[in-house]
């Protein structure tokens, strides 16, 4: 039975006007369900070996308008954050995050980048709490953002903040190429790399559509080139929902599942599916493919 059907869920939400009225305590209730499931999670990739799991950025709602130590179940759920860690290494699965869009290191908007680094914080302490190395082995994966028509001022703002982070999120931040041919491609990050050593994360879609002159090979290759021995290179892949199952929809979209073969090209790497319908589109791409885990 796959989670869905088990209503486990990690990433149960409120609005703004319920967490007005309801404050600090029903995040905390809304947390400790969150991390309950996300242990049922873990149990589940152990079982069926799929040992690669992006968190979510909402197990903990609204998180940016508190600390962690402020919650009321604090304590249950960092027994429980240690015990999902214990798991994780005992069977040697790799988690990851991908905090959202309003993440922008390159902002030019002093507040954004104070909430940017207040998150990035938080993410990393939650990696903290489950015992993740301060390595991109756990990675934190952020795009650019903020090119505002200027690239090169832009990554010179994010090398500059990068420096701000603390190291519970700099020491395991890495970088993704984009989806826009405005924004930032695998050649353009070459230079955050070089300038930071951020290993980069490379998205085959979005290279599909931001190409920056490079050919699939060529960006995929140098983006696994970035990566510190003896840590994988991780690389997004997902497949066009408007070439596949619906012309409607925009080109940046994701798919339900994975409709090509993922080539490597000759590189041992771990493979991030961004597919709508999750542990199904896992099952059926290693069935499909005769791919073995």
């Amino acid at each position: 039975m796959f989670l869905a059907e088990k209503k486990v869920q990690v990433s149960r939400q409120m609005i703004k006007k319920t967490f007005q009225e309801k404050g600090i305590p029903y995040a905390s209730e809304l947390s400790l369900k969150n991390i309950q499931d996300l242990e049922k999670v873990i149990d589940w990739n152990i079982e069926n070996q799929v040992l690669l799991y992006r968190l979510s950025s909402n197990m903990f709602p609204w998180m940016s308008e508190y600390e962690f130590d402020d919650l009321p179940d604090i304590a249950e759920i960092r027994t429980l954050l240690a015990r999902v860690g214990e798991k994780v290494k005992q069977h040697d699965l790799r988690l990851t995050y991908h905090p959202g869009p309003f993440n922008v290191l390159a902002t030019r908007d002093s507040g954004v980048l104070e909430k940017t680094i207040k998150e990035l914080r938080q993410h990393g302490e939650v990696m903290d709490m489950i015992g993740l190395p301060r390595t991109p082995f756990a990675k934190i994966n952020l795009h650019v953002g903020g090119a505002y028509g200027d690239k090169p001022s832009a990554i010179d703002r994010f090398c500059h903040n990068y420096q701000q982070l603390p190291d519970t999120a700099r020491l395991r931040l890495t970088v993704e190429n984009d989806d826009k041919a405005n924004m930032f491609s695998t050649s353009d990050l070459l230079e955050i790399h070089q300038r930071t050593g951020i290993p980069l994360v490379f998205d085959y879609l979005h290279h599909q559509l931001c190409t920056g002159g490079w050919s699939e090979e060529e960006a995929m290759l140098t983006a696994v080139s970035t990566w510190p021995k003896p840590i994988r290179p991780v690389i997004h892949y997902s497949s066009s929902r408007k070439k596949y199952e619906d012309e409607l929809v925009s080109e940046v979209a994701h798919a339900d599942y994975i409709y090509q073969h993922i080539n490597l090209y000759g590189q041992d790497a771990d493979i991030m599916l961004e597919a709508k319908a999750k542990e199904r589109a896992v099952q059926r791409y290693l069935e499909e493919f005769a791919v073995d885990v």
